[in-house]
């Protein structure tokens, strides 16, 4: 059976985890990393040498990178309508993923350490400010892409919306400070949003507390 190892609340083991649960693939998930530990201990680092998560056990081979991990799991199972095989169409698909890893996740990354991970006297609001501010910025670019169009691209649901989907869920129900909260205007990101809460496995999978 596939190993993930991962605990449950990280966005990259929720990327893998909810692609799993699209495509309806038995897998074991080891909790590790965070509160858990375990993810600087040389058994681990053995596999990982980055010592983070996630990671993909599939029999003898392992691999380590979410979007490489999504991307090999797709063309395992031969999941080419969340993955196309045309190569434009795929780089299309791709182009989001690497854009969210790029881009997206590191705007959001003091908001979310800010207002999640750090009590409140120590926050630092000027980041978490400027964070709201890069954040919604990035996902006007989002929002943009989704004006003529059910899913990020095209009519298909693919790769490029898990990616995009697990930062989008953390950006909209974040516990913004009303003095803090973005102006931004998002109208195609909401539907797009409201489309992913339909999914039962966003549900199970990403619609959970972030901690």
């Amino acid at each position: 059976m596939l190993k993930i190892w991962g605990r449950a609340t990280s966005s990259n083991v929720q990327k893998v985890t909810w692609l799993l649960d699209e495509i309806g693939l038995a897998h074991e998930r080891i909790d590790i990393g965070g509160p858990f530990g375990g993810n600087r201990e040389p058994s681990y680092r053995a596999l990982n040498p980055n010592g983070l998560v996630p990671t993909l056990q599939d029999g003898d081979f392992t691999l380590w990178e979410s979007n490489a991990i999504c991307r090999y799991l797709a063309n395992r199972e031969s999941a080419h309508t969340l993955y196309p095989t045309d190569f434009q169409a795929r780089a299309d698909v791709e182009r989001w993923m690497d854009w969210s890893t790029s881009m997206l996740g590191p705007a959001l990354h003091a908001a979310f350490w800010g207002l999640i991970r750090t009590a409140p006297a120590d926050r630092d609001l000027p980041a978490i400010r400027a964070s709201a501010v890069k954040t919604g910025e990035a996902l006007s670019i989002v929002d943009a892409q989704l004006a003529d169009r059910p899913w990020v691209c095209g009519n298909r649901f693919t790769l490029a919306d898990i990616a995009l989907g697990i930062h989008s869920y953390r950006f909209l129900n974040l516990p913004w400070p009303l003095a803090d909260a973005t102006p931004v205007v998002l109208p195609n990101l909401l539907r797009w949003y409201a489309r992913l809460g339909e999914r039962p496995a966003y549900r199970r999978v990403v619609m959970i507390p972030i901690v």
